[in-house]
């Protein structure tokens, strides 16, 4: 068995004015969508500078609910973007909230997140520095040291 690609599907309670979103804070390009006559979204599609990233109306009858609708999301999306202060800044201008402002990370990126106004979560970060996995590694053992001692 070979996975040829993996798509991240969101389910949202007004999946048009999240298309327009998606376009105005990150750039998305709408490919197509596929629309019940009563105006309900049961699939679109958007690329995000190559990635296709997929999405629909809640479905309730069919148990497909939002972030909203459920009280939260159980996921984050991570878009590693040139500029994550700007990206950041582009979201908030277009309704996101910002839950964590971008600042250097110890992996050796520069990020934040955003909470969209359907309830999903966007981690936003570009790379500020190479890290191997075993830098990371002792980073993030110092680091949950002196947070759990209080140094």
């Amino acid at each position: 068995m070979a996975i040829h690609e993996l798509f991240a599907y969101l389910r949202l309670k007004n999946a048009e004015r999240a298309i327009e979103f998606y376009k105005q804070a990150f750039g998305a390009t709408e490919k197509f969508r596929l629309t019940e006559p009563g105006g309900r979204i049961g699939h679109a599609e958007l690329d995000f500078g190559g990635t296709t990233l997929m999405l629909s109306d809640e479905y309730p009858e069919f148990d497909i609910r939002g972030p909203e609708s459920i009280g939260g999301t159980g996921l984050a999306i991570h878009l590693h973007v040139d500029d994550a202060d700007e990206v950041i800044r582009r979201a908030a201008d277009a309704g996101a909230k910002v839950v964590r402002e971008p600042k250097d990370q110890p992996h050796g990126e520069r990020s934040g997140m955003v909470r969209d106004p359907f309830g999903h979560e966007w981690l936003i970060g570009h790379s500020i520095e190479a890290v191997t996995p075993e830098e990371m590694q002792r980073r993030y053992t110092e680091l949950l040291s002196r947070d759990v001692t209080g140094c």
